[in-house]
């Protein structure tokens, strides 16, 4: 099985574990019997609207192990930026919840509400109950000169009623504003990916998301093993179209997948055609598009293959088509 060959799991939750309010089909049986096989578990998150400690009690009202030590966010790293840029003490407007004030007033700083109070940093996360009054002044901030952190960049977040703005579509609103871009805290970068591995003890960790853009790319950036999950944002579609730096290592439909088995993939070329082979699924790709044998996850995953080997450093949309 997949998870054999790993001492920790870095997973995502929204999309992942959860959408919305619900667990997703298998997550908690995947995450609970970890432990069993002598794997530590770590969950990475770009939601700043709530503590380790709350996101820990959510997941164990789901039936998922969890403490607040085993939860890391960007709500913490956003706070940590700070350190290195403003000097202890200075007014920081937190564009957020109540628990992004507490992580920037932990750190010494004082809160203010306004840009009139002349802040020297602003820091932006998500809470839904964010509104225009908010944004613009971060932006009257922003554009004074004060230093912005973001927590996440997240266009869109999953729920159970379907995909919704997230934190980096009310960044966009205030760089639109003001022309500037921030400084990122949370993922992609590989910040909170090594710093939950390093307080794990792991050395091996396999990352799980379903985003190419925060999961998979920041997972890479740390030098770690990806795996994309079916279960939130990104498609088969999209995997397949992805840029080189953003590309899984493995696809899985969900996370009962880290225990089952992963077929090898196997890949040929010659001058104008990649195929490869994944268990008893096949696909070929040309300059322009790919063909699979069916429409099973083996197949995608050796379609994946095949267009990566023929377009390694460049992403392209293929045109797919299945045998008949």
């Amino acid at each position: 099985m997949l998870i054999g060959d790993y001492d920790a799991v870095l997973s995502d939750l929204d999309g992942v574990v959860y959408a919305g309010a619900g667990a997703i089909d298998g997550a908690v049986e995947s995450l609970d019997a970890l432990a069993g096989h002598g794997v530590a578990l770590g969950y990475i998150t770009n939601n700043a609207s709530r503590s380790p400690a709350a996101v820990a009690e959510h997941l164990r009202e789901l039936g998922a192990p969890a403490t607040a030590e085993t939860v890391f966010g960007s709500a913490d790293a956003g706070a940590e930026l700070l350190a290195g840029h403003i000097d202890a003490g200075a007014n920081v407007l937190v564009t957020g919840s109540d628990y992004l004030r507490e992580c920037v007033t932990r750190l010494g700083f004082h809160v203010v509400g306004s840009h009139e109070e002349e802040p020297a940093a602003v820091v932006q996360g998500f809470h839904p109950a964010l509104g225009w009054a908010d944004l613009a002044e971060a932006a009257y901030a922003v554009s004074r000169g004060a230093f912005w952190v973001a927590t996440n960049t997240d266009m869109t977040i999953p729920r159970a009623e379907g995909i919704a703005p997230g934190n980096g579509s009310l960044v966009q609103a205030v760089a639109n504003a003001t022309g500037s871009e921030p400084v990122v805290a949370g993922k992609p970068q590989a910040h909170l990916f090594e710093r939950a591995a390093r307080e794990l003890g792991a050395t091996r960790p396999l990352v799980v998301g379903d985003r190419l853009d925060t999961d998979i790319l920041g997972g890479n950036r740390a030098g770690f093993d990806t795996a994309a999950v079916l279960t939130g944002i990104d498609t088969t579609r999209s995997i397949i179209s992805a840029v080189p730096d953003e590309r899984p290592v493995f696809l899985l439909g969900s996370l009962t997948g880290l225990y089952e088995p992963y077929p090898a993939v196997e890949i040929t070329e010659d001058d104008d055609i990649a195929r490869a082979t994944c268990g008893a699924a096949s696909a070929r790709a040309d300059d322009d598009g790919v063909r699979l044998s069916d429409e099973g996850l083996d197949a995608w995953r050796a379609a994946c293959a095949a267009w990566w080997a023929r377009h390694p450093g460049s992403a392209r949309t293929p045109r797919i088509d299945f045998q008949d």
